[in-house]
């Protein structure tokens, strides 16, 4: 025989209440929503525009579309940042693998551990401006008085300089994907007489892989949208997409700004979600997945 609840139904009061915050809530999320993509979705309205200039609507049309194809410095400068991020995403996944894979294996109290998650971090807070202003010096001395050549390649510093901020990132994504790893898999595997190269590669490897191809295309899209620090390292015929914005500025903003940018918009929403897609065949469940990108 089941107890009774002797516990006293909500009051009216009450749940005109909660019903009243909920739905305070709900029209402050719409309001934050709109906020946010209400500029983008009027950019990508005005992509369409046939005018002359972004701001003077004359009719609709992909004119935008056709001349920013045919303008040589603008595609150069697309195709500098699609090289640029590619780089970028291939350095940066390499070392943050290494490095996620290091701290996931290793006791969480070592003070290596430590020093090491503390540098990554401050990588991912401190302000773009400064890591702009301290690459800057430090590339042309590479290049000038130590006679690196490399270094004074426009695309070897956008790739050096997207990848140092993309690191942490790729790192802090395979540590929380390998950290729940159960050790038996590859202890299992020695007790066969497996060697360590073939029990990372058949073992480790495909368990952290979902949170490498995420780091990847994460550091692909960071990269792509990178705006002050490429501005201060990019040389003469290296002029990446952002910068070469900022330089239009001078003379007005044309629709075939808006027609690229919607395209890249597209190209980002399009590494997002191949970066859901590979979690989720990872096994990774919605709230798992949202975990681990928080987790960069």
């Amino acid at each position: 025989m089941s107890a009774v609840d002797d516990r006293p139904a909500p009051s009216v009061a009450n749940r005109r209440r909660r019903d009243g915050v909920g739905v305070g809530l709900t029209v402050w999320g719409v309001l934050v929503f709109a906020f946010l993509f209400i500029p983008i979705i009027v950019i990508i309205a005005y992509s369409f525009n046939t005018g002359r200039l972004l701001a003077t609507w004359q009719g609709f049309g992909f004119d935008a579309y056709g001349a920013a194809w045919e303008n040589p410095v603008l595609r150069a400068s697309v195709i500098t940042s699609l090289q640029a991020a590619l780089g970028a995403a291939v350095l940066s996944t390499i070392l943050g693998t290494l490095g996620g894979l290091a701290l996931a294996r290793s006791k969480v109290k070592a003070k290596w551990v430590l020093w090491a998650t503390g540098l990554l971090t401050i990588t991912l807070f401190t302000p773009e401006i400064v890591d702009a202003v301290s690459m800057l010096p430090w590339f042309v001395s590479l290049g000038t008085d130590f006679g690196i050549a490399p270094f004074s390649n426009g695309m070897v510093r956008l790739v050096v300089a997207h990848s140092v901020l993309s690191v942490a990132v790729v790192t802090f994504i395979v540590r929380a994907r390998m950290h729940g790893m159960d050790e038996s898999l590859e202890e299992a595997a020695a007790d066969l007489y497996a060697p360590p190269l073939r029990r990372f590669f058949q073992i480790t490897l495909p368990v952290a892989s979902p949170a490498i191809w995420a780091g990847a295309l994460m550091s692909f899209t960071l990269s792509l949208d990178n705006t002050i620090v490429s501005s201060f390292v990019q040389v003469p015929g290296a002029t990446p997409w952002p910068v070469y914005i900022f330089s239009a500025l001078r003379v007005g903003l044309r629709p075939e700004i808006a027609a690229v940018s919607a395209v890249m918009f597209v190209l980002t929403l399009l590494a997002l979600a191949v970066v859901g897609l590979v979690l989720r065949r990872g096994g990774q469940s919605a709230e798992e997945m949202a975990k681990t990108l928080a987790s960069a």
